[in-house]
């Protein structure tokens, strides 16, 4: 049964950060109360779409997929529904994290919270993968006097898991921008 939708949003083959930052333009010319449909084949967009709709009000319905396409649905908040979205205050460069590993590597812990095929690909020596969709769960094993820098692609999924772990009780929580997709030092690569 096809799902009544008032918009429909095409970010098929789009890699993250795109996915999102297109729905976030479309919810904003969208009116309160209408649905939005997602129409995307980036993994890394169901945990993406999911924690900033939550973050900033918009009412996440649910995730169809359908062969390589995920369908995503959300319903606009009015605006006395919707929360300003924040930013996490701490953050450092990418040069600013090279130096602390260099200095202070066995004192943190670096999360790269962007999808296992994006991990494999390359990654910071050390980090661990945790993607973003399974941080709530994955968190609960950690200490919380952790040390913890996040990483991801471009900045936007660790701001979102930043902000998660500072919401948890965690207290030294660093996002690293740009992230990955700027980072000129070594990295490995999953065999």
């Amino acid at each position: 049964m096809p799902i009544p939708v008032d918009q429909i949003l095409d970010a098929k083959g789009l890699a993250c950060p795109m996915p999102m930052v297109k729905t976030k333009k479309a919810m904003e010319a969208l009116l309160p109360g209408r649905v939005l449909e997602v129409q995307a084949t980036d993994k890394g967009s169901i945990a993406d779409i999911q924690s900033w709709a939550a973050k900033v009000g918009h009412a996440y319905l649910g995730t169809r997929v359908d062969a390589e396409v995920i369908f995503h649905y959300l319903r606009k908040a009015s605006p006395i529904e919707v929360k300003p979205e924040t930013k996490h205050p701490i953050t450092v460069t990418n040069d600013e994290l090279l130096q602390k590993l260099e200095r202070e590597g066995n004192d943190i812990v670096l999360i790269d919270v962007r999808e296992p095929a994006e991990y494999a690909f390359g990654h910071i020596p050390g980090a661990l993968s945790v993607p973003l969709g399974t941080l709530e769960e994955t968190m609960k094993t950690f200490d919380l006097s952790l040390n913890i820098y996040v990483i991801c692609r471009t900045g936007n999924r660790s701001d979102l898991a930043a902000q998660l772990l500072s919401n948890q009780g965690f207290t030294k929580v660093t996002n690293i921008i740009p992230g990955m997709s700027q980072w000129t030092a070594p990295v490995n690569r999953e065999e």
